[in-house]
């Protein structure tokens, strides 16, 4: 795979993205931020004027000009890179709770003169930090990498020749040209545009997208957002092709000075919000436990200073300080694994929604289809063939300057046209650029002959209705309403053969300067113009694949019913339920959700319709993933839990987008939700863990705590224990994932983890209990006749108690990681296996150590490991039996 990715198209990414909630934040600034002075003055000048101010010409500006410029201005960005990564990493390492705590300890040891103490707690914080440290930095490096491979340029004029050049480059003064689709690079002021529509909602909040022109600005100032001749940073092109001056880049630019006040607001996914969720459950076992803990222990003990610390001790045991750790290798990790599988993930956190998606609403062009159209027939009204169509045709594509499409391309590869029938003799005089609302675009050229002849292509539907008359066999005849419904037929049956339907149409305007849409009027229908999309071979396969991973795949498209069911129905997928726009934008909310919910295939679709699709289908509770990578797909990638381009779209589909696939296929698309399923199921794994042996510590605690005539662990203990729990679950993010956990959806359900809680958790303190008697009853520690008894029974004690609960907590997660049996039916990683392995091996030599003593830890009796391997097996047998039951019950 190639190190960069580089696409015309891909305009924002890196630079600055537009978070979903972050549009929010945007508008709430917009009206508190002043355009800067040079913009609102080169508003008023005209354009010649505007070069003399920029000091720069319509060839745009020298290479070595430019490079001064930048070296002047700086990079045009308006998202500071964060400096200093690793002093940041390595200051939230050191603000774990668990390190402070350690780092409280060992100064208190140290002030008392215990030395041997005060180094072992120090030993353990430089573990954990570097720990963390090492493993966050490498997760940070991992997805800096990824987002390095998309490359962003824009079409910039230098030394007056058009160059794609990234957008970091540009300074005032370029000249930048800009066409339907492009994100505007900078805050510039128009110099030249033809039905220029400019899309400010990122801005605004307005839907509708608003008419841009490029006269001088009259009437004194106005607001920075109602100049008509200026376009900002982060609004993007829906129709017309524009030239204009860049006056303002970076935080200079009026995006980039609001950006201090809204950059780091990112929209909290679901997966966030259960994160969250989980954090503040732990954060309520500590409120509750706590003072409990704190209070017992200094009414039975009498001794409020070890009290407290033995409090803070179980409060740090309570804390998942090791989760930000783990999601973070996590994240990184499978967005490393989905990059070898053609999926680059812009948004770490959209992984997990990838995963819980159980709906793809996708387009159909390139998805469903080998994005290779071929025009296969130039047909007149009654489905001859006719040339005369075919040059017609060839002339609109030729002359337009707008965004080509594949539709474009097709015909344009019959150049045998070129020559034969004088194109270069044909002169361009006006452009009417494509839009969504009219669905066509045509050209005015003056041709060989004298005529001035306006071309118009477009949908069938739309052509139509501009027409009054068609021509066949070389003559004119009048479309009255008895031959409507006849020619619709003859072009709906190339339209149910699976051919992709463009209808033609013409009329001989008069001479003047400039036409616009309401030319489009009185034409005569010329033919149509046929495509061929085949199906790919692998997408019938990729849509029977998602089915059986609990995915199922709706088609969205702008098309019309009759291709769109063609396609579908080859590649598998039902077509009795087609909802088309009109019917759509007649329904409530409630009706399409309703409809949405059982229709597969959504026709004639507007950009806004598929994005009412999106929001009817989540509020049937579904978690829906999108895949679009046109202009008008952009709307339904943010109103989606996951927004999924493509390498090739363009730029506003792609900073819409949480992930970009490198190959437009539904097939790299099922191996990216797998691997989203893993990285959910491996950290569902830590949460399982913290959560059911925290809440089963509570019990063992509490219990110890009240009846036990010594601290049944000393502080320092507990966080040596915490310390090596940690280090065995460092390598979860490495583990195997059974089939069956990514067999389907998995979504955050907080009451399957509170179930696994109660059930599961209980059964450490079981053997917590039995832990305690055994050590009180079999091996005399009962015994505090006398301070030295007291001392000697206290260090047995605790010694015994934390073995049993190193060792069982951590060869617990091998269980908790599968639904199988485990070491019968299913295996760890070998990473966490021999992780497991060396921490419980230290866990068991940690009493016969040379550190035994700083520790407070006394040697256990050869009768004891009799005792704890009997307390392993039967811990695994018990909370094996709990899952398997819990399974049975379908409660997790």
């Amino acid at each position: 795979m190639p190190d960069t990715y580089q696409r015309k198209t891909m305009s924002i990414l890196p630079i600055f993205i537009l978070p979903k909630n972050i549009l929010t934040a945007l508008r709430r600034h917009a009206n508190t931020i002043q355009v800067s002075p040079l913009l609102a003055e080169v508003a008023g000048c005209d354009s010649e004027q505007v070069f003399r101010r920029l000091e720069t010409s319509d060839k745009g500006l020298s290479e070595a000009e430019a490079a001064r410029r930048l070296e002047q201005h700086g990079p045009n960005v308006v998202a500071k890179e964060q400096r200093f990564r690793r002093v940041r990493l390595l200051g939230q390492a050191c603000a774990n709770p668990l390190v402070i705590l350690l780092l409280l300890l060992a100064t208190l040891s140290w002030w008392t003169d215990d030395l041997r103490g005060a180094s072992v707690m120090l030993v353990m914080v430089l573990l954990g930090v570097g720990l963390r440290f090492i493993q966050e930095l490498r997760a940070g490096v991992a997805a800096d990498k990824l987002k390095a491979m998309i490359r962003v340029t824009a079409t910039v004029l230098r030394d007056g020749k058009p160059r794609e050049l990234p957008l970091g480059h540009l300074v005032p003064g370029d000249v930048v040209q800009l066409a339907a689709g492009d994100m505007i690079p900078a805050d510039l002021r128009l110099v030249s545009c033809k039905d220029l529509f400019v899309i400010q909602s990122s801005l605004t909040g307005e839907s509708l997208p608003v008419e841009k022109f490029d006269a001088k600005e009259e009437g004194g100032s106005k607001p920075a957002l109602e100049l008509k001749n200026t376009c900002f940073l982060g609004t993007s092109v829906e129709s017309g092709a524009a030239t204009g001056v860049i006056v303002e880049t970076g935080f200079k630019t009026y995006l980039g000075s609001m950006a201090q006040s809204i950059v780091g607001q990112v929209a909290p996914t679901s997966f966030d919000k259960g994160v969250s969720r989980f954090t503040w459950l732990m954060i309520r076992f500590m409120l509750v436990m706590v003072p409990l803990v704190f209070l017992i222990n200094g009414l039975t003990k009498h001794d409020w200073t070890q009290a407290f610390f033995f409090a803070l001790a179980v409060a740090v045991g309570l804390t998942p300080e090791m989760l930000p750790m783990i999601v973070s290798v996590c994240l990184s990790r499978g967005a490393i694994g989905m990059s070898r599988k053609k999926v680059i993930v812009k948004r770490l956190n959209s992984i997990q929604n990838l995963g819980a998606m159980d709906v793809l609403c996708t387009d159909k062009t390139g998805t469903l289809t080998l994005d290779r159209v071929i025009l296969e027939r130039h047909c007149d009204v009654v489905r001859n063939e006719d040339e005369a169509v075919l040059v017609l045709a060839y002339l609109n594509s030729h002359f337009q300057t707008g965004l080509r499409n594949v539709l474009d391309r097709a015909i344009l590869q019959f150049e045998e046209i070129h020559e034969k029938h004088s194109v270069p003799d044909h002169k361009k005089i006006d452009e009417i650029p494509f839009d969504f609302s009219r669905k066509r675009m045509s050209v005015v050229v003056d041709t060989p002959q004298g005529v001035r002849r306006l071309i118009c292509k477009g949908a069938t539907e739309a052509v139509f209705q501009c027409c009054d008359r068609f021509e066949l066999e070389g003559k004119i005849y009048p479309v009255d309403p008895m031959l409507i419904t006849e020619l619709k037929e003859y072009c709906d049956e190339l339209s149910a053969d699976g051919f992709r339907v463009l209808a033609i149409a013409y009329k001989d305007v008069e001479t003047r300067a400039a036409y616009s849409k309401d030319d489009e009027r009185e034409m005569v229908l010329m033919g149509y113009v046929a495509f061929l999309d085949p199906p790919k071979d692998s997408a019938a396969p990729a849509i029977l694949a998602l089915k059986n991973h609990g995915v199922s795949v709706k088609v969205l498209t702008g098309d019309n019913e009759l291709v769109s069911r063609k396609i579908c129905q080859e590649v598998g997928l039902a077509t009795d339920r087609v909802l088309l726009g009109p019917q759509v934008e007649s329904m409530t909310d409630v009706d399409l959700a309703e409809a949405a919910e059982h229709a597969t295939i959504f026709a004639r679709l507007s950009p806004a319709h598929k994005q009412r699709v999106i929001h009817a289908l989540q509020s049937k509770g579904h978690v829906v993933g999108f895949l679009g990578d046109g202009i008008n797909d952009s709307p339904a990638l943010r109103a989606a839990d996951v927004g999924i381009s493509v390498d090739s779209a363009v730029d506003i589909a792609k900073e819409a987008a949480d992930m970009i696939l490198l190959e437009k296929s539904l097939m790299v698309l099922e191996e990216g939700v797998l691997e989203g399923r893993k990285v959910f199921a491996n950290i569902l794994k830590y949460v399982r863990m913290g959560a059911s042996s925290n809440f089963g510590n509570m019990f063992s605690v509490l219990g110890a705590s009240a009846f036990v005539p010594f601290l049944p662990m000393e502080p320092k203990q507990i966080l040596t224990n915490n310390l090596f729990y940690d280090f065995s679950q460092v390598p979860i993010p490495s583990d195997n994932v059974d089939e069956e956990l990514i067999a389907k959806p998995r979504p955050w359900h907080m009451g399957e983890i509170a179930r696994f809680i109660l059930f599961v958790g209980p059964c450490s303190s079981v053997f917590d209990y039995t832990t305690y008697f055994m050590m009180l009853y079999v091996f005399g520690c009962w015994d505090v006749s006398t301070p030295e008894t007291l001392r000697q029974s206290a260090a047995l004690f605790q010694t015994g108690w934390f073995v049993e609960s190193l060792l069982t907590q951590t060869l617990i997660i091998h269980i908790i990681r599968t639904n199988r049996i485990p070491f019968l039916q299913s295996w760890a990683s070998w990473p966490l296996t021999v992780t497991t392995a060396v921490i419980m091996a230290v866990g068991a030599w940690l009493p016969f150590s040379p550190i035994a003593a700083w520790l407070g830890f006394a040697p256990l009796p050869p009768l004891y490991w009799p005792f704890i391997v009997l307390t392993l097996f039967c811990y695994v047998v018990l909370t094996q039996s709990v899952k398997a039951w819990l399974l049975r019950k379908t409660w997790i």
